[in-house]
């Protein structure tokens, strides 16, 4: 079956997806299989269904930019996350914020406010940054053939609870470097330890269970929508009674 722009904006209606919310959106391309224009057609889909809303790509460039490479350029530096972000942070209007390492871009309502803080910060994915703010504005993350592995939003919660040994002491000296050749000074912490992001899938049934999470289809892909400010809930309160919750990656033994 090939995809087209309408089919495309048929399933983020049957997906739940509010047009005038905030909507974050993981994703692998090759996931939704044929798409009639190829990557720009889901992005146009994407795009003119979140008009009157706020649509948000991570931008990534973890993989990239560090100690020795220490110079993110906000115009230039590819993201590491796939191919949509990297063609979305180049369309017209739409604004990438200045974070070196977890940077992401922002297309529509209030697009400015909320990426102008994320340099402000030496971590991740603080409470101030666009992380937080997605809690703040009641977001949608939309999962597109990519499972909770690939759910950045999880590692704020573990950062918002402070949950021990997910982020280095010390600082890296990195760099964001703006259109105007302007460069700014980023002390950053970075995501350290075991792969804790690679367990997140444990509790894929749990969000579920708790009305966090259901599921769909965008393009041939399993289409995944999380409410933001409910996973939180959910996953604070876990987090909270036990701390070593990702450390492994075994199924959980007792499913409410």
């Amino acid at each position: 079956m090939t995809h087209t722009y309408e089919s495309l904006i048929a399933q983020l209606e049957e997906l739940g997806i509010d047009r005038h919310g905030t909507l974050l959106m993981h994703s692998s391309m090759k996931s939704m299989g044929e798409v009639e224009g190829g990557a720009d057609t889901v992005l146009d889909a994407l795009s003119d269904y979140m008009k009157d809303g706020l649509l948000v790509l991570p931008t990534h460039t973890w993989s990239t930019i560090n100690k020795s490479n220490p110079l993110f350029h906000v115009e230039t530096s590819s993201c590491c996350v796939g191919i949509l972000p990297e063609l979305f942070r180049k369309r017209p209007n739409v604004i990438r914020s200045w974070h070196p390492t977890h940077s992401v871009a922002a297309l529509g309502k209030d697009a400015r406010a909320f990426t102008q803080d994320d340099h402000l910060f030496d971590t991740p994915c603080a409470r101030g940054s666009a992380w937080g703010k997605l809690l703040d504005r009641q977001a949608t993350i939309l999962l597109v053939g990519v499972d909770l592995k690939r759910n950045t939003f999880i590692h704020g919660i573990e950062e918002w609870v402070d949950i021990p040994g997910r982020m280095t002491d010390e600082h890296e000296m990195l760099y964001t470097v703006l259109p105007d050749g302007t460069k700014i000074s980023v002390p950053s912490r970075r995501h350290c330890g075991l792969s804790w992001s690679e367990h997140f899938w444990k509790v894929d049934e749990v969000l579920v269970q708790a009305g966090a999470m259901h599921k769909g289809s965008f393009g041939d892909a399993v289409a995944s929508v999380c409410d933001a400010e409910r996973t939180t809930e959910v996953l604070t309160e876990m987090l909270k009674e036990n701390p070593d919750l990702f450390s492994d990656n075994e199924p959980l033994a007792d499913l409410k």
